[in-house]
């Protein structure tokens, strides 16, 4: 296995070219080489090697490991077994007939039984502020809860008042906005004497 450093070239994917190309070595973390710069294009990314190298020991490096430690990592992976609870079996022993049908202004607390209106029969299994989490048969919903405080001042509304006004490119002078309004009738029109 080469030994690369800082400065040094290897060959890795370029994300921007979509190519395996010769790139500059930027960052390592120990021996693991994470960020490099393409010679090609100039463009910096994490660095991915190219396809079909990997940096995972060979079958014949694990073969000569130690047979303790292949005890111990098969142990480990018998004990990693994933275990599914079926949502009938974590609703065993709870109370499903008083359950309480769902409000967002209840407050509900950890293993509560609670039937909702669109997705049935649920069991809280996360509390956490005002968001719970709900394991329903489908599928688990993120719900609030708690808010049921006092109703929210609304804020009042005042319309402007209706005041008579001039149009709207001529100024109204202070005080006068309680006079008369304008009339519609346009003045009479001055006609010059005529001459016979």
């Amino acid at each position: 296995m080469a030994t690369h450093k800082v400065g040094g070239e290897v060959d890795a994917l370029c994300t921007r070219c979509k190519l395996t190309l010769a790139h500059t070595i930027l960052a390592m973390v120990g021996p693991k080489i994470v960020r490099v710069r393409c010679n090609t294009c100039g463009g910096d990314h994490a660095y991915r090697s190219a396809p079909g190298t990997t940096d995972r020991p060979t079958p014949a490096a694990r073969s000569s490991s130690s047979s303790s430690t292949s005890r111990s990592s098969s142990s480990r992976a018998e004990k990693a077994e994933k275990v599914v609870i079926s949502f009938e079996e974590q609703l065993a022993g709870k109370d499903i007939a008083n359950a309480p049908k769902y409000s967002p202004k209840d407050t509900y607390r950890l293993d509560q039984v609670i039937q909702h209106p669109t997705f049935g029969l649920g069991l809280v299994t996360v509390v956490r502020g005002d968001k719970v989490d709900i394991v329903f048969k489908s599928e688990t919903k993120t719900l609030v809860h708690g808010r049921g405080g006092p109703a929210a001042e609304r804020p009042s509304f005042s319309p402007p008042s209706a005041r008579k006004a001039g149009p709207s490119d001529k100024p109204v002078a202070p005080g006068t906005e309680d006079a008369a309004p304008p009339s519609d009738e346009a003045p009479p029109a001055e006609v010059p004497p005529s001459e016979d």
